[in-house]
């Protein structure tokens, strides 16, 4: 692992904005006068921790500009609202969408900050009339949310889960269609979309996807590349990462150099193909 001294050269993303969005993206800003690859999705794709993400490698690999709109901590929603980066993955020869958790989108039963998704506004009166003992003042973020009222009741949770797997689906396939082009659907997780639900917990990210939705969502993307890294590259953990020593546990949850690298050499063939 490596660790870099707060207050010294920490990794450098070059934060940047494309057009009119707020959003700050992973630089170096690029310019997206010929062909390009767009990748949008979460903290993976983005690549924290990461000095070369998995676009960054695709990149290399096939010689052609890859434009990273990874965004920490995304949902789908964050997209959907941005007309800039919908007009830029339009206007890519190809749109790389990571598989994001459920979780992290407005719905039924709550609403998320437009941008920082992983962010809790409010509860709906539904929500309210389900889960009448909560204060739902106590909450600001997603995942918080989600082990409370799974530990609360999973009875009542099932209904909750049923609702954001639902508007994955229907969320994703918006997006699928507002971009337009070709796209692929990138599943990168350290458990396969076929891993049984855990006993105990809300599981390992994407939260609630499944395979059921990604087979819904297979349809109407030109691939569906899912990558899960061996035991071996899982293994290395924080193996080649760069952080400060207080950010250990949050590079801990992450994927590590090898997975990117897996991701990398499972998109360079698809890529090439439908350039």
């Amino acid at each position: 692992m490596t660790y870099l001294n707060l207050g010294e050269c920490a990794l450098d993303y070059y934060p940047c904005r494309y057009g009119k969005s707020k959003l700050l993206f992973r630089g170096p800003r690029r310019e997206m006068t010929g062909d390009y690859i767009a990748m949008i999705g979460g903290t993976e794709t983005y690549g924290k921790f990461i000095e070369k993400p998995f676009s960054a490698l695709a990149e290399h690999a096939i010689g052609v500009e890859t434009v990273n709109f990874g965004c920490v901590n995304a949902g789908v929603d964050v997209f959907i609202n941005e007309p800039s980066v919908l007009e830029a993955c339009g206007n890519a020869r190809v749109t790389v969408i990571q598989a994001l958790g459920a979780q992290n989108m407005t719905n039924r039963f709550y609403a998320v900050h437009p941008r920082r998704n992983d962010r809790f506004l409010r509860a709906s009166a539904l929500l309210k009339t389900i889960y009448s003992e909560v204060d739902f003042a106590e909450f600001s973020f997603t995942k918080h949310l989600m082990n409370a009222l799974q530990a609360i009741s999973p009875e009542r949770f099932s209904v909750v889960q049923g609702e954001l797997r639902a508007a994955w689906v229907a969320r994703t396939k918006l997006l699928i269609n507002k971009i337009g082009g070709k796209t692929i659907l990138l599943w990168f997780s350290d458990r396969s979309p076929d891993s049984p639900p855990v006993p105990n917990g809300l599981g390992r990210d994407p939260l609630f996807v499944d395979r059921g939705m990604v087979e819904e969502i297979r349809p109407h993307v030109a691939e569906v590349i899912e990558v899960v890294p061996d035991a071996l590259t899982l293994a290395k953990g924080t193996e080649g990462m760069i952080y400060s020593p207080l950010d250990e546990l949050a590079a801990r949850e992450l994927m590590g150099v090898g997975a990117h690298e897996q991701v990398a050499a499972a998109l360079a063939e698809p890529l090439k193909h439908l350039l």
